[in-house]
């Protein structure tokens, strides 16, 4: 069994890339150097000495730490704090801080490395004359904007990554869905109660502003049970599962019930803001479905298959029979059923544009 809960996970699969791309950059620069300096045992324009073998120990360990370090940054607070301005504004920031830390960072690794090299202490003139050399020379601002340019790559990685989602990414650069595959999933439709009624209550701007808080409050329930947002149609999520991962600890179902409570927590500052607050019915269903990748002007990752017809019409039916949540009977036999939870039967019924019955379950 997993240690790390899908949450912690997702934070170290977006903190992680940092890592990566700060090594690989550390390498490039490190051979691009090795090329230049062939073997030059000192740095002809600082006359600092050069040695390759110290330099790829050095590298290595300051560009994964630096490279954790940023991205840690990143995804625990700097990508909240400015998650409310505009993605050149937030470059723009973000640029400004690092370029203040890369600096830091820099002189203490240099001051680290003279002190190696001349196997001596952080108070020899030795070091502090080659250190002086170093940050007066050109060769200083070139591994600056070096550095600056990899981290404006790693930022432009992960603000991708935030707007097509990271599985998606993720199976974009595997090449998973280049050619379509079939596999078994789990779908949640779940959709705004009245949001016809409220929209015309609160009027466009006003609505739009509680519907992107209400899809931000509903996040975290989706990462924490190991579910993808599929589709935002209006207000309504489409919320999916790989079979093993939304059966495994009826997370599929718990992620319900923590949306409910995520909404419930805030319920003072939706009245606040809005003078109301937004509730949700949900239908789920499970089935084969073909994904792949499609689209020429914009490529994406697309679930085709009767399953997802078959779950839309399941929560349409919510309202029919009263109910938040209605689970169909083929799911409600892969659940685990000493979960806690109380499966109740509501009806068997025929769904339009089908001709078979399907049982219908809500949950007591």
């Amino acid at each position: 069994m997993s240690i790390f809960s899908p949450f912690k996970k997702r934070l170290i699969f977006r903190i992680i890339p940092f890592g990566i791309f700060f090594i690989i950059a550390g390498f490039i620069y490190l051979f691009i150097e090795k090329g230049i300096l062939g073997d030059l045992k000192f740095y002809p324009s600082t006359q600092n000495p050069y040695n390759f073998s110290n330099s790829v120990v050095i590298t290595i360990i300051s560009a994964t730490l630096f490279g954790l370090i940023i991205g840690s940054f990143e995804v625990l607070y700097f990508n909240k704090l400015f998650s409310s301005k505009s993605f050149s504004k937030k470059i723009i920031y973000k640029i400004s801080f690092y370029l203040t830390i890369v600096t830091i960072f820099l002189i203490s690794t240099a001051t680290i490395s003279f002190v190696i090299i001349f196997d001596t202490n952080l108070f020899d003139n030795i070091v502090w004359h080659n250190l002086q050399s170093f940050i007066t020379n050109l060769a200083f601002l070139s591994v600056v904007l070096y550095i600056i340019t990899i981290i404006g790559v790693s930022l432009f990685y992960l603000e991708v990554s935030d707007n097509i989602g990271q599985e998606v990414l993720f199976n974009f650069f595997t090449g998973k869905y280049h050619k379509p595959i079939e596999e078994e999933r789990i779908f949640m439709f779940l959709d705004m109660k009245s949001s016809t009624t409220i929209a015309e209550k609160l009027g466009h701007v006003k609505y739009f502003e509680m519907l992107a808080k209400y899809y931000s409050d509903l996040s975290n329930a989706i990462v924490q049970h190991a579910g993808i947002v599929y589709q935002y149609v209006g207000d309504e999520i489409v919320v999916s599962w790989s079979l093993d991962k939304g059966l495994k600890n009826d997370n599929c179902i718990h992620c319900f019930y923590a949306m409910q409570e995520a909404l419930e927590k805030q319920s003072a500052k939706y009245l606040e803001q809005f003078g109301v607050l937004p509730t949700f019915k949900a239908g789920f269903h499970y089935g084969m479905i073909t994904a792949g990748e499609i689209g020429t002007i914009k490529k994406d990752i697309v679930f085709t298959g009767d399953v997802l017809n078959t779950t839309a019409r399941i929560q349409g039916l919510c309202n029919t029979y009263g109910q938040v949540i209605l689970i169909s009977y083929h799911l409600v036999q892969k659940l685990k059923i000493n979960s806690g939870y109380t499966y109740k039967s509501i009806d068997k019924t025929s769904l339009r544009g089908k001709n078979e019955q399907i049982e219908l379950f809500t949950i007591s």
